[in-house]
Protein backbone atom coordinates (compact mmCIF):
# COMPACT_ATOMS: atom_id res chain seq x y z
CA UNK A 1 0.00 0.00 0.00
CA UNK A 2 1.56 3.24 -1.09
CA UNK A 3 0.79 6.88 -0.64
CA UNK A 4 1.39 9.23 -3.58
CA UNK A 5 2.21 12.22 -1.36
CA UNK A 6 4.35 14.17 -1.62
CA UNK A 7 4.37 12.88 -5.17
CA UNK A 8 2.91 15.01 -7.94
CA UNK A 9 0.62 12.62 -9.77
CA UNK A 10 0.87 14.46 -13.11
CA UNK A 11 3.84 16.14 -14.83
CA UNK A 12 4.22 19.82 -14.00
CA UNK A 13 6.94 22.35 -14.79
CA UNK A 14 8.37 21.85 -11.29
CA UNK A 15 8.15 18.04 -11.17
CA UNK A 16 10.60 15.42 -12.37
CA UNK A 17 10.19 11.70 -12.91
CA UNK A 18 11.98 9.82 -10.11
CA UNK A 19 12.59 6.07 -10.09
CA UNK A 20 10.94 4.89 -6.87
CA UNK A 21 10.40 1.17 -7.48
CA UNK A 22 13.35 -0.62 -9.05
CA UNK A 23 12.69 -3.41 -11.55
CA UNK A 24 13.47 -6.28 -9.11
CA UNK A 25 10.94 -4.88 -6.61
CA UNK A 26 8.30 -4.54 -9.31
CA UNK A 27 8.88 -8.07 -10.61
CA UNK A 28 8.77 -9.39 -7.05
CA UNK A 29 5.47 -7.64 -6.42
CA UNK A 30 3.63 -8.94 -9.49
CA UNK A 31 5.10 -12.44 -9.33
CA UNK A 32 4.04 -12.68 -5.70
CA UNK A 33 0.51 -11.63 -6.70
CA UNK A 34 0.38 -14.50 -9.20
CA UNK A 35 1.89 -16.93 -6.69
CA UNK A 36 -0.58 -16.01 -3.94
CA UNK A 37 -3.59 -16.14 -6.26
CA UNK A 38 -2.52 -19.50 -7.66
CA UNK A 39 -1.80 -20.89 -4.20
CA UNK A 40 -5.24 -19.93 -2.91
CA UNK A 41 -7.02 -21.40 -5.95
CA UNK A 42 -5.06 -24.66 -6.01
CA UNK A 43 -5.33 -25.02 -2.23
CA UNK A 44 -9.12 -24.62 -2.30
CA UNK A 45 -9.60 -27.02 -5.22
CA UNK A 46 -7.13 -29.59 -3.95
CA UNK A 47 -7.03 -32.98 -5.64
CA UNK A 48 -4.56 -33.17 -8.48
CA UNK A 49 -3.72 -29.49 -8.01
CA UNK A 50 -2.04 -30.08 -4.66
CA UNK A 51 1.29 -30.59 -6.42
CA UNK A 52 0.92 -27.17 -8.03
CA UNK A 53 -0.04 -25.71 -4.66
CA UNK A 54 3.24 -26.96 -3.24
CA UNK A 55 5.23 -25.68 -6.23
CA UNK A 56 3.66 -22.26 -5.88
CA UNK A 57 4.48 -22.38 -2.18
CA UNK A 58 8.14 -22.94 -3.03
CA UNK A 59 7.95 -20.05 -5.48
CA UNK A 60 6.59 -17.89 -2.65
CA UNK A 61 9.47 -19.15 -0.45
CA UNK A 62 11.94 -17.95 -3.11
CA UNK A 63 10.23 -14.58 -3.52
CA UNK A 64 9.95 -13.88 0.19
CA UNK A 65 13.55 -14.87 0.88
CA UNK A 66 14.63 -12.55 -1.93
CA UNK A 67 12.48 -9.67 -0.66
CA UNK A 68 13.89 -9.96 2.85
CA UNK A 69 17.41 -9.73 1.45
CA UNK A 70 16.42 -6.98 -0.97
CA UNK A 71 15.11 -5.00 1.97
CA UNK A 72 18.75 -4.47 2.98
CA UNK A 73 20.55 -4.15 -0.37
CA UNK A 74 17.86 -3.11 -2.86
CA UNK A 75 16.95 0.26 -4.30
CA UNK A 76 16.66 3.21 -1.93
CA UNK A 77 12.87 3.06 -1.46
CA UNK A 78 12.81 -0.75 -1.27
CA UNK A 79 15.06 -0.85 1.79
CA UNK A 80 13.35 -1.38 5.12
CA UNK A 81 15.34 1.42 6.71
CA UNK A 82 13.80 3.90 4.28
CA UNK A 83 10.14 3.01 4.72
CA UNK A 84 9.59 1.26 8.05
CA UNK A 85 8.12 4.03 10.24
CA UNK A 86 9.43 4.99 13.64
CA UNK A 87 6.78 5.35 16.38
CA UNK A 88 7.18 9.14 16.15
CA UNK A 89 6.53 9.16 12.40
CA UNK A 90 3.53 6.90 12.81
CA UNK A 91 2.00 9.14 15.49
CA UNK A 92 2.73 12.21 13.37
CA UNK A 93 0.96 10.64 10.41
CA UNK A 94 -2.07 9.49 12.43
CA UNK A 95 -2.43 13.02 13.79
CA UNK A 96 -2.69 14.34 10.26
CA UNK A 97 0.85 15.63 9.95
CA UNK A 98 1.92 16.99 6.57
CA UNK A 99 3.61 14.49 4.29
CA UNK A 100 5.66 17.31 2.85
CA UNK A 101 7.72 17.30 6.01
CA UNK A 102 8.94 13.75 5.57
CA UNK A 103 10.32 12.34 2.32
CA UNK A 104 10.32 8.81 3.75
CA UNK A 105 6.65 8.71 2.77
CA UNK A 106 7.42 8.86 -0.94
CA UNK A 107 7.40 5.06 -1.19
CA UNK A 108 4.99 3.92 1.54
CA UNK A 109 3.12 6.02 4.05
CA UNK A 110 3.44 4.74 7.66
CA UNK A 111 0.20 2.73 7.56
CA UNK A 112 1.09 1.39 4.14
CA UNK A 113 4.51 0.35 5.43
CA UNK A 114 2.91 -1.49 8.34
CA UNK A 115 0.58 -3.28 5.94
CA UNK A 116 3.56 -4.34 3.83
CA UNK A 117 5.31 -5.72 6.91
CA UNK A 118 2.11 -7.48 8.01
CA UNK A 119 1.69 -9.06 4.60
CA UNK A 120 5.32 -10.21 4.49
CA UNK A 121 5.05 -11.62 8.02
CA UNK A 122 1.82 -13.47 7.27
CA UNK A 123 3.19 -14.91 4.04
CA UNK A 124 6.35 -16.07 5.79
CA UNK A 125 4.17 -17.77 8.42
CA UNK A 126 1.99 -19.30 5.68
CA UNK A 127 4.98 -20.70 3.82
CA UNK A 128 6.60 -21.88 7.04
CA UNK A 129 3.49 -23.73 8.22
CA UNK A 130 3.08 -25.25 4.76
CA UNK A 131 6.58 -26.67 4.94
CA UNK A 132 5.71 -28.74 8.02
CA UNK A 133 2.00 -29.34 7.35
CA UNK A 134 0.30 -32.73 7.20
CA UNK A 135 -3.16 -33.08 5.66
CA UNK A 136 -3.47 -36.60 7.14
CA UNK A 137 -4.35 -37.95 3.70
CA UNK A 138 -1.43 -38.12 1.31
CA UNK A 139 0.50 -34.87 1.47
CA UNK A 140 3.05 -33.53 3.90
CA UNK A 141 5.40 -30.59 3.74
CA UNK A 142 9.08 -31.34 3.05
CA UNK A 143 10.10 -30.41 6.62
CA UNK A 144 7.30 -32.35 8.31
CA UNK A 145 9.70 -35.04 9.51
CA UNK A 146 11.49 -32.52 11.72
CA UNK A 147 8.48 -31.57 13.89
CA UNK A 148 6.16 -33.44 16.21
CA UNK A 149 2.74 -34.61 15.10
CA UNK A 150 1.07 -32.04 17.36
CA UNK A 151 3.14 -29.23 15.84
CA UNK A 152 2.37 -30.44 12.32
CA UNK A 153 -1.36 -30.54 12.99
CA UNK A 154 -1.32 -27.07 14.57
CA UNK A 155 0.63 -25.73 11.58
CA UNK A 156 -1.83 -27.39 9.20
CA UNK A 157 -4.78 -25.79 10.99
CA UNK A 158 -3.20 -22.36 10.70
CA UNK A 159 -2.18 -22.90 7.08
CA UNK A 160 -5.59 -24.10 5.90
CA UNK A 161 -7.81 -21.80 7.93
CA UNK A 162 -6.60 -18.77 9.92
CA UNK A 163 -3.53 -17.93 7.85
CA UNK A 164 -5.24 -18.10 4.48
CA UNK A 165 -8.21 -16.05 5.69
CA UNK A 166 -5.95 -13.34 7.11
CA UNK A 167 -4.00 -13.11 3.88
CA UNK A 168 -7.19 -12.77 1.84
CA UNK A 169 -8.38 -10.07 4.27
CA UNK A 170 -5.14 -8.10 3.87
CA UNK A 171 -5.32 -8.41 0.09
CA UNK A 172 -8.88 -7.07 0.13
CA UNK A 173 -7.77 -4.20 2.37
CA UNK A 174 -4.89 -3.47 0.01
CA UNK A 175 -7.20 -3.33 -3.01
CA UNK A 176 -9.68 -1.17 -1.07
CA UNK A 177 -6.89 1.31 -0.28
CA UNK A 178 -5.92 1.49 -3.96
CA UNK A 179 -9.54 2.18 -4.92
CA UNK A 180 -9.85 4.78 -2.14
CA UNK A 181 -6.82 6.73 -3.35
CA UNK A 182 -8.02 6.49 -6.96
CA UNK A 183 -11.57 7.66 -6.24
CA UNK A 184 -11.16 10.07 -3.32
CA UNK A 185 -7.66 11.47 -3.87
CA UNK A 186 -7.42 11.12 -7.65
CA UNK A 187 -4.13 9.29 -7.25
CA UNK A 188 -3.45 6.04 -9.09
CA UNK A 189 -1.05 3.88 -7.12
CA UNK A 190 -0.77 1.08 -9.69
CA UNK A 191 1.25 2.71 -12.54
CA UNK A 192 4.36 3.41 -10.39
CA UNK A 193 4.48 -0.30 -9.54
CA UNK A 194 4.45 -1.02 -13.27
CA UNK A 195 6.87 1.53 -14.73
CA UNK A 196 8.64 2.43 -11.48
CA UNK A 197 8.46 6.23 -11.57
CA UNK A 198 6.61 8.97 -9.73
CA UNK A 199 6.45 12.67 -10.56
CA UNK A 200 8.07 14.40 -7.60
CA UNK A 201 9.52 17.68 -6.54
CA UNK A 202 13.22 17.95 -7.44
CA UNK A 203 15.70 16.63 -4.91
CA UNK A 204 13.98 13.38 -3.93
CA UNK A 205 16.56 10.55 -4.09
CA UNK A 206 15.94 7.88 -6.72
CA UNK A 207 16.31 4.15 -6.31
CA UNK A 208 19.30 2.61 -8.05
CA UNK A 209 17.99 0.51 -10.94
CA UNK A 210 20.88 0.00 -13.30
CA UNK A 211 22.45 -3.13 -14.72
CA UNK A 212 24.61 -3.77 -11.64
CA UNK A 213 21.58 -3.57 -9.35
CA UNK A 214 19.60 -5.95 -11.53
CA UNK A 215 22.45 -8.45 -11.76
CA UNK A 216 22.72 -8.41 -7.98
CA UNK A 217 18.99 -9.12 -7.78
CA UNK A 218 19.38 -12.02 -10.22
CA UNK A 219 22.16 -13.56 -8.13
CA UNK A 220 20.02 -13.26 -5.00
CA UNK A 221 16.97 -14.78 -6.70
CA UNK A 222 19.01 -17.74 -7.95
CA UNK A 223 20.47 -18.27 -4.48
CA UNK A 224 16.98 -18.14 -2.93
CA UNK A 225 15.63 -20.54 -5.56
CA UNK A 226 18.48 -22.94 -4.81
CA UNK A 227 17.58 -22.73 -1.12
CA UNK A 228 13.94 -23.53 -1.96
CA UNK A 229 14.99 -26.54 -4.02
CA UNK A 230 17.22 -27.73 -1.18
CA UNK A 231 14.34 -27.43 1.31
CA UNK A 232 12.03 -29.30 -1.07
CA UNK A 233 14.56 -32.13 -1.32
CA UNK A 234 13.83 -33.13 2.27
CA UNK A 235 10.42 -34.30 1.14
CA UNK A 236 11.79 -36.67 -1.47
Amino acid sequence: MTDPAPAITQPTPTAVAVRIWDLPTRLFHWTLVVSCFGSVVTGKIGGNLVDWHMRLGLLAFTLLAFRLLWGFVGGHWSRFVNFVPTPARLVHYLRGGSVLEDRSWVGHNPLGALSVLAMLGLLVAQVGTGLVADDEIANTGPLNRFVSNATALAATGWHRHFGSKLIVALVVLHIAAIVYYRVRKRADLVPPMIHGDKWLAPGVPASADGLAQRLLALVLVLACAAAAVWVASFGS
